[in-house]
C-alpha cells in the first residue's frame, strides 16, 4: 500500500453530512461548520467558493473542492452576493437572524435549497468526525484546494449525485464508502499536480526503502519493531534509514511509528466490537494497562474517555 493509500484507508466516512444543495439566483450561504474535510462538486450551473482569506474559486460543472477546518468560506452565486443563510456546527441551517430554515429549504431525500427546481446544482459531502488518524494528511492539506473538470474526471461524481437521492436501507453506508474513494481520487490527483508544496510525506514516494518501511508499518503496526528490526526489512543501515526517514518524512521512524498506532487506535476505539484490550493487541501492546499509559501520553486523554467523546 502505498503511504496516501494507507493514509486514507483506514479514516472511514461514518454518518458523513452528503446532500444536494439546488438554488437559485440569487443566493449565498455562509460556512462556519468547520467540518474536518468538506468536498464540494458542481452538477450545473456556476458555484463559487469565497475563502475568508484567499481567492474566490469558481465551480463548474465537473469541478470540485475540498475545504479544510477550521476556515470559514462561503458558497455563492457570485463573489459579491451577501449571505442570506448560515451553516452552523452540526449543519445547524439558519438565516441571519438566528431562525432555523431547514423546514422551509427541504425538498425531499437529501435534497436542500432556496428552490427545489434551481438552475444550480452541487454535492456536498462533509466529514463531521474524521478520524484523528488523518491528522497528518490535514496538516499537509490547503484550507482550499479544487480541481476543474479539464483537468480530472471522475465517474464518481455522478455517482454520488445518483445515489444522494435514493431513499433504500443501508444508503447512507453506500454514501459513505462513495465519499471515501471521491475524497482519496480527488487528492491523489490534486497532489501528483503538485511539485515544491507536496508535503514531506509525499515527496518520498519512488524512494523504494522508505515505500517499504511505511508498508511495514503500515501492514503490521503490532509487531514489536525496532529500528534496526525496520532497516533489515527495508534493507538499509540503521544510520541511512535513521537519516532518510527524517529527511523525507519529516521524524524519526519510531517517532512516526508510536503516532501510527496511537492514530489507529483512536479509530479502533469508535468501533463497537473493539474493546480496550483487543486495541491494545492490534496496536503491539502486551497489556491493556501499557496501552493506556501510552495512549494518554500521545493523546492527553485515556482510551475511555476517547471511546466516550465519539459516540456521539
Amino acid at each position: 500500500m502505498d503511504t496516501l493509500g494507507g493514509l486514507l484507508d483506514a479514516p472511514r466516512a461514518r454518518g458523513a453530512f452528503a446532500l444536494r444543495t439546488v438554488m437559485s439566483s440569487p443566493w449565498s450561504l455562509r460556512i462556519l461548520a468547520e467540518s474536518p474535510i468538506t468536498l464540494i462538486a458542481g452538477v450545473s450551473g456556476d458555484t463559487w467558493l469565497i475563502p475568508d482569506d484567499g481567492e474566490a474559486v469558481r465551480l463548474g460543472p465537473g469541478d470540485i473542492a475540498v475545504t479544510r477546518a477550521p476556515d470559514h468560506y462561503s458558497v455563492a452565486d457570485s463573489p459579491t452576493t451577501p449571505p442570506t443563510v448560515v451553516i452552523h456546527p452540526g449543519q445547524r441551517c439558519c438565516d441571519l437572524d438566528g431562525n432555523s430554515v431547514l423546514e422551509q429549504m427541504t425538498h425531499g431525500v437529501r435534497t436542500w435549497g432556496n428552490d427545489p427546481d434551481g438552475s444550480t446544482v452541487f454535492l456536498v459531502g462533509a466529514y463531521e468526525h474524521l478520524s484523528d488518524i488523518s491528522d497528518r494528511l490535514l496538516r499537509a492539506l490547503p484550507p482550499v484546494l479544487s480541481m476543474s473538470h479539464a483537468d480530472w474526471e471522475s465517474p464518481l461524481v455522478p455517482l454520488l449525485r445518483d445515489e444522494l437521492v435514493k431513499d433504500e436501507p443501508g444508503q447512507a453506508a453506500v454514501l459513505d464508502r462513495i465519499l471515501d474513494l471521491l475524497l482519496t481520487a480527488v487528492l491523489k490527483a490534486w497532489f501528483a499536480q503538485q511539485d515544491s508544496d507536496r508535503p514531506a510525506w509525499w515527496r518520498h514516494q519512488g524512494d523504494r526503502i522508505i515505500e517499504r518501511t511505511l508498508r511495514i508499518m503500515h501492514d503490521d503496526p503490532a509487531h514489536p519493531w525496532t529500528l534496526d528490526k525496520l532497516a533489515a526489512e527495508s534493507g538499509a543501515s540503521r544510520a541511512s534509514l535513521a537519516r532518510r526517514f527524517h529527511d523525507l518524512v519529516g521524524e524519526p521512524p519510531m517517532t512516526f511509528l508510536k503516532h501510527w498506532r496511537m492514530a489507529l487506535a483512536a479509530d479502533l476505539l469508535c468501533q463497537p466490537d473493539e474493546t480496550v484490550s483487543t486495541v491494545a493487541e492490534k496496536v503491539g501492546y502486551s497489556t491493556p494497562f501499557a496501552f493506556s499509559a501510552a495512549f494518554k501520553r500521545v493523546r492527553g486523554l485515556s482510551p475511555q474517555e476517547h471511546r466516550a467523546g465519539a459516540h456521539y
